[in-house]
């Protein structure tokens, strides 16, 4: 079998990774609840009951207020970690039950690289990351890129 041959069956195997990689883009759940929630990570519990009874806030307001009465609890005896540390190694934690291109792919989009519509108030936060997997053996690829983030450049596994 030519080269040439190959390239078609290369391609539709690049354009189902593609596939398999948005697929967990859209399964991806939000890091923080930020923006225009009424909830910050800051941990201030004055605000966050303001929040909550003036309804900025996408939980009702009896939610709201335990949820918040619960988080000051757990800030008080030394339980509750706003750090961002602490919301990359859970992001990070989410990509563990992924293997290979698709684990990659999930690290770079919790990590910010790709690109990010949507809002936690507004129903979700899609994530998407450019992957181009070369084949094996290739000495050199051409890139198009179809977004203005970067690309996500990841070697074919060996057979």
């Amino acid at each position: 079998m030519n080269t040439l041959s190959k390239f078609p069956r290369v391609l539709a195997g690049m354009s189902l990774s593609l596939l398999m990689v948005s697929g967990v883009a859209l399964a991806q759940v939000p890091i923080t609840a930020t923006g225009t929630t009424g909830i910050d990570a800051s941990g201030n519990s004055q605000k966050e009951r303001e929040a909550c009874m003036t309804g900025r806030t996408q939980q009702d307001q009896a939610t709201c207020l335990r949820e918040t009465n619960n988080a000051a609890a757990e800030k008080r005896s030394g339980k509750l970690d706003n750090s961002g540390a602490q919301f990359d190694a859970n992001a990070r934690q989410r990509c563990e039950v992924l293997t290979g291109e698709d684990r990659t792919a999930c690290e770079a989009r919790v990590m910010g690289y790709g690109n990010t519509q949507g809002s936690v108030a507004g129903g979700g936060v899609i994530r998407e990351v450019e992957t181009v997997v070369v084949p094996a053996g290739a000495t050199s690829v051409r890139i198009e890129p179809k977004t203005d983030a970067p690309v996500l450049i990841i070697p074919a596994p060996a057979r």
